[in-house]
């Protein structure tokens, strides 16, 4: 009895003493992370999105004429009378006020020679070369209420900066930089200081997600069948054989003589079918996505491939060839994911790596859908776990790296492609070999990531693939119903 009243003692003074050092931790050592926000490292702020400006609707529209006759009944009888000039004041004779078109004798110099000019009749400054002022949205920086300024278009945005010199967030990151890179010429063009906006000029969400290739053949065989095409098909994409390859095996096993255009013509028939069916398939979709780019080359000139794995499931839920590493393919890649959700789940995650273009592409989704889509990035940096973050998340990213070296290794005996469209259509071919064809480790290379009851009773691989052209088929009819309707 007194050894366990003695243990019990132990154990409360151990308690008190776990008590004691919790409050310790929490008291003196902060807890939070800094990872990720780029604050702490000046150097990478170009790789930082920032938050979305304050939007201002225009003032309406005024007239200087109803103005004036209006003025006298709550003026005392006072009339409206032009500016009298001292000395002449340079201004143009065409100007008038962007919002109630006052003529330029009712217009001052408000400040000297610096090009505001303030109007009599309304009150109103602008800019004597501003002249849509007032007849479009105003963008100002959340930080200090400063108007933006255009200061560089782009294919698709046009960017709009702060120049507010005394903008909090400008002097917070100027204090971070270097005194080295201060005492040089434009030293500061190293970091980004300011607040930057990208204003897309290009609607991504009215893009169409099931574009095809073109100039497929038809499916009504003159010389071979349904058979030989299945045959290529699984030769070619389950096997990875190159095209003359594929051709060689069917002749060399089959005694089936077929050239290998043909074989890419089938290749592109079956993408044409393939394709629907596989980018509009309700996949079960989780708390956590994945996604990298990874690089290609058509005709010698590099492109690039966007994928997006639920984490989960191990499944390819979006994906896009590009020929540039613009956030436009990257919004085209996030809405195939996103497809058939109509808001994210609890606790959602999107993990990549540093690249910019993620963050900018959830800022477009939140600025499209509100708060059933607002998100952040998780971002894994380099390859080695320099920060908290990393390192607990470095698995979900060593997903998609795996991915890549997946596809890699079918697309490696192509040697490159000739143009987009073989691209496009030997993608979406190895999408739908990889998630319903494929046997996944995850399964124990006993079935397929996605298990459809029509497809598994294929039998054997060309019969699997023939179901996929079917359920292509059935596909594309709905689409065309839904269409029409």
């Amino acid at each position: 009895m007194n050894i366990i009243l003695h243990l019990l003692q132990i154990i409360q003074y151990l308690y008190q003493q776990n008590c004691w050092w919790v409050n310790f931790v929490c008291k003196y050592i902060p807890l939070k992370q800094w990872a990720f926000d780029d604050s702490h490292s000046p150097k990478y702020q170009k790789f930082k999105i920032d938050e979305l400006p304050v939007i201002e609707e225009p003032l309406p529209k005024l007239k200087w004429k109803k103005i004036i006759a209006e003025y006298p009944a709550t003026h005392n009888g006072k009339t409206l009378k032009p500016v009298q000039y001292k000395k002449d004041p340079h201004i143009s004779k065409t100007c008038t006020c962007p919002r109630c078109d006052a003529p330029s004798h009712y217009l001052y110099r408000n400040n000297g020679k610096a090009g505001q000019l303030l109007c009599k009749v309304c009150s109103t400054t602008f800019l004597e070369n501003a002249r849509n002022y007032f007849s479009s949205l105003h963008l100002k920086c959340p930080h200090c209420s400063h108007t933006l300024e255009q200061k560089k278009h782009r294919k698709h945005f046009v960017i709009h900066k702060c120049t507010n010199p005394k903008c909090p967030y400008y002097l917070k990151n100027l204090k971070k930089v270097d005194k080295e890179d201060l005492a040089e010429d434009y030293g500061k063009n190293k970091y980004k200081l300011h607040y930057i906006y990208r204003e897309f000029v290009i609607d991504f969400f009215k893009f169409d997600l099931t574009t095809l290739p073109k100039n497929a053949s038809s499916l009504k065989f003159k010389k071979h069948d349904a058979q030989v095409m299945s045959l290529c098909l699984t030769y070619k994409i389950n096997l990875g054989l190159s095209l003359r390859k594929t051709a060689q095996a069917l002749k060399d096993i089959h005694g089936i003589s077929i050239s290998h255009q043909m074989v890419a013509n089938y290749c592109k028939t079956a993408a044409l079918c393939v394709k629907p069916f596989v980018d509009t398939y309700p996949y079960e979709k989780g708390e956590t996505f994945t996604a990298d780019e990874t690089y290609i080359k058509v005709r010698g000139i590099k492109g690039f491939i966007w994928f997006i794995m639920d984490a989960a499931t191990r499944v390819i839920i979006g994906y896009k060839i590009s020929d540039n590493r613009g956030v436009g393919p990257c919004i085209m890649a996030m809405r195939m994911a996103f497809q058939h959700l109509k808001e994210l789940p609890e606790g959602f995650r999107f993990i990549a790596d540093a690249y910019s273009a993620y963050p900018l592409a959830a800022h477009q989704f939140f600025r499209k859908y509100g708060e059933k889509f607002k998100f952040d990035i998780t971002q894994v940096v380099g390859l080695t776990n320099d920060d908290a973050v990393s390192k607990e998340f470095r698995s979900y990213k060593q997903m998609i790296e795996r991915l890549n070296r997946t596809y890699k290794a079918s697309y490696r005996p192509t040697n490159g492609f000739d143009g987009y469209d073989g691209a496009n259509y030997d993608l979406a071919l190895w999408v739908a070999y990889y998630n319903f064809l494929r046997p996944h480790k995850i399964n124990n290379y006993k079935r397929p990531l996605v298990e459809n009851d029509i497809i598994s009773n294929g039998g054997n691989m060309p019969g699997k693939w023939q179901l996929m052209i079917f359920l292509g088929q059935q596909t594309i009819l709905e689409m065309q119903k839904k269409a029409t309707a």
